[in-house]
């Protein structure tokens, strides 16, 4: 057996096996699940400890007026949270749509609508906050009749059987995944074409060193954030709409479009990078939990 054959073999082995695992667990009811979940999140926070003090430390710096038992309270939140995303994210591969649609829901969808149905492209911007895995359902929600597309920029995963099954449980509901590294050119190309796109970008991550080229406050840190969302907004002349999102119980979610502006390209550079950031900081301080705490976020400073 050939040194390429090899690995085909060893990828769809690790691809079964993946996906074996999550139509399994995505089988069960959701009492189950929760249950599931609730160990996962007293494992995760208490006995691994995963990532527990830069949770903390986090927390604590973005909310300096939290008392120690309002941070622990939150931090324990979080961890309960990233365990319900988990295996909400495993359910995802076996919802069906109706159940999608009324677990994830999407508010003041008729003004995107008829930005689509006018022919013009559409930006999302959203965070790692509630389910963002979950709004990939929003095609469900969508008049596709003009032939526009609804993209979601991604980074491809290292090992490809997991990449491979997570892309298929991203796009079941009608989503094309476009790789970051060739995102800005397909959606150009698309635009040149006239056809319309509405693509999502998870624009809050923390940029390489390299790749700073703006900072905000936000958070109470002085915080190096991407523009790249931004600019190719820009380049396609789409609007721009923040996705406020809000959990309002357990393993159910609410995304509100809010729209920045009919058209980047009229805005002030960085503005509309500048206004994302503002509304995200509104809905993390609206619900401290659910955002994603556990990342270096402010490793870099300007210095």
């Amino acid at each position: 057996m050939g040194k390429h054959t090899h690995n085909k073999t060893l990828i769809a082995i690790n691809r079964a096996l993946l996906s074996g695992t999550f139509r399994g667990l995505g089988a069960l009811p959701w009492p189950m699940l929760r249950g599931v979940s609730s160990f996962i999140a007293w494992l995760a926070h208490r006995v691994v400890k995963y990532r527990v003090g830069i949770c903390r430390d986090n927390i604590r710096s973005s909310f300096p007026d939290m008392t120690d038992k309002q941070v622990d309270e939150t931090v324990k939140g979080f961890y309960h949270f990233l365990a319900d995303y988990f295996i909400e994210t495993v359910k995802l591969g076996s919802m069906g749509a109706d159940e999608m649609k009324r677990r994830m829901k999407f508010e003041n969808i008729e003004e995107v609508n008829d930005d689509l149905r006018a022919g013009h492209n559409v930006s999302i911007f959203l965070g790692h906050f509630c389910n963002w895995e979950w709004v990939s359902s929003m095609p469900l929600w969508l008049d596709l009749s003009t032939g526009a597309i609804p993209c979601q920029i991604y980074h491809p995963l290292s090992n490809v059987a997991a990449d491979e099954v997570f892309g298929s449980i991203r796009s079941r509901f009608g989503a094309t995944n476009l790789p970051m590294a060739t995102s800005a050119k397909t959606l150009m190309e698309m635009s040149a074409k006239g056809i319309p796109s509405i693509t999502g970008y998870i624009a809050d991550q923390t940029p390489s060193w390299r790749a700073i080229h703006h900072w905000i406050p936000f958070l109470h840190h002085d915080t190096p954030v991407f523009t790249g969302a931004e600019k190719i907004s820009r380049k396609i002349h789409a609007a721009a709409y923040y996705l406020d999102m809000r959990r309002p119980e357990r393993n159910r979610y609410v995304g509100r479009f809010i729209k920045i502006t009919p058209d980047t390209a009229t805005e002030p550079v960085n503005k509309v990078t500048e206004t994302y950031f503002g509304m995200l900081e509104n809905s993390i301080k609206s619900q401290p939990p659910l955002w994603l705490w556990t990342h270096r976020r402010w490793k870099h400073t300007r210095t």
